[in-house]
């Protein structure tokens, strides 16, 4: 059996997708709750001896990190900054929970394109997904 985990971190709940073999999910789960998940995976796996790799998504891995938005504040430019530093920090601190469970994983860098509800739906049968979770399966698509 082979475990693929995709992860799209984020401040809040961060987007996850679970694929074995086949099987397809995809969720969100809050900091916590994925530390409870992922070890429930480590542990399998040590019993089992199947096959994991999770990746997670890393946006800090990127040149620049400057986003802004033209039209808007300084009060808004200032909050995109606070925001997006604050996802790229939970992305470190789950690389850092996935070290800490031994779990095999990589880091990606992120996409420029998303992908829409219509196409993910069209690739993996699921009818209803957010940004996140299409993100974070989009991290395991195509890895055998």
């Amino acid at each position: 059996m082979h475990i693929l985990i995709g992860i799209d971190p984020d401040v809040d709940k961060s987007g996850v997708a679970l694929k074995i073999n086949d099987h397809i999910e995809v969720f969100n789960l809050s900091f916590f709750d994925l530390f409870v998940f992922l070890s429930e995976k480590s542990e399998r796996v040590k019993t089992t001896k199947e096959n994991i790799l999770v990746v997670v998504e890393a946006g800090w891995l990127n040149k620049s990190n400057w986003h802004k938005n033209k039209n808007g504040s300084a009060a808004i430019n200032a909050e995109i900054g606070k925001r997006t530093g604050s996802n790229h920090e939970t992305g470190k601190k789950i690389v850092e929970m996935i070290e800490f469970l031994k779990l095999p994983y990589r880091t990606i860098k992120p996409r420029k394109s998303k992908v829409n509800s219509k196409f993910f739906k069209s690739i993996t049968g699921i009818n209803r997904s957010n940004q996140e979770q299409r993100d974070a399966y989009m991290l395991i698509h195509g890895i055998k």
